[in-house]
């Protein structure tokens, strides 16, 4: 079994097109279709179910794409530490980050990253707290930057509190609350909200400050990042409850703090296996010492 037909039937498995998978890879489709027939024969099984409009991954492919996935990381990761040994930071980092990370300019960091390691490819997932937890002890991601609820630790994986931060009101310019010092929970409790999903650590923070001051509070409308919530709330159409050092990022909304409000606080972490170059040298950017 090669590292290449892996890689191909990865490329056929995410695009769901052979010929986009030879597109992607630079190859002529029947060279890849050759390879692939060639594993699925020394497998024994077929891969992919084709039908003149698609192609899709049989219970077999299934199985095999996950271990497929994590031979081709090895042999990347490989590469990467045989370019660190001789001094050359290359391969990929996989970083996952909250929509409402603030404690780290990320941009700025990234930025500062590529121009001291351009042969490092880059790949950011946003995801919930918790799945990105789960996914760096199953090595899926390098580092990720997570928001928690106080008193709530990441499990089975190393890392660093970058910073605790409040919540604050955000809400509409002409709403009636937008020109208070500061308002309550129980002020807001009658407001139409927008938040993150149901379970999720940045839905989890607002609700667990309800529920504590024996309040109860409608979420109308529940999103998967920040930007949308602003804008409904510009449209009038709901309030909501951020963190302090993010909520300023959005326009055309007024923000006023919360008495006794949600906190959380920002983690960066990374597997307690241990960091690749690419992940050490980013850390190194960030001015995070590891363990």
């Amino acid at each position: 079994m090669e590292l290449q037909q892996m890689r191909y039937v990865v490329a056929v498995a995410e695009t769901g097109s052979f010929t986009k998978a030879a597109r992607q890879c630079l190859v002529v489709q029947s060279a890849l279709s050759h390879q692939i027939a060639r594993l699925e024969r020394s497998l024994g099984a077929r891969l992919f179910d084709r039908t003149s409009r698609s192609v899709r991954l049989t219970p077999a492919g299934e199985a095999f794409l996950p271990s497929a996935r994590q031979c081709l990381d090895f042999a990347e990761r490989a590469a990467a530490e045989v370019a660190a040994a001789v001094g050359e930071v290359r391969g990929r980092v996989v970083v996952g980050v909250i929509p409402t990370v603030a404690a780290v300019d990320l941009p700025a960091a990234l930025k500062v990253f590529r121009e001291r390691y351009p042969q490092v490819r880059v790949a950011l997932r946003m995801l919930s707290s918790l799945d990105m937890v789960k996914q760096v002890r199953e090595g899926g991601l390098d580092l990720a930057f997570l928001g928690l609820p106080l008193g709530v630790k990441p499990e089975g994986v190393r890392g660093r509190e970058l910073a605790h931060d409040e919540h604050v009101a955000v809400l509409a310019p002409d709403h009636a609350l937008a020109r208070r010092s500061e308002v309550t929970l129980e002020a807001l409790a009658g407001e139409m909200f927008a938040d993150f999903p149901a379970g999720s650590p940045g839905r989890v923070q607002s609700d667990q400050a309800f529920d504590r001051a024996g309040l109860r509070r409608e979420v109308a409308f529940e999103v998967s990042t920040a930007e949308l919530m602003a804008g409904l709330i510009v449209e009038g159409l709901a309030a909501a409850v951020l963190p302090s050092q993010y909520a300023p990022r959005l326009s055309g909304v007024v923000t006023v703090p919360i008495v006794d409000g949600p906190a959380r606080v920002e983690h960066l972490v990374w597997s307690a296996a241990g960091l690749t170059p690419a992940a050490a040298a980013f850390l190194d950017v960030l001015g995070v010492e590891p363990d």
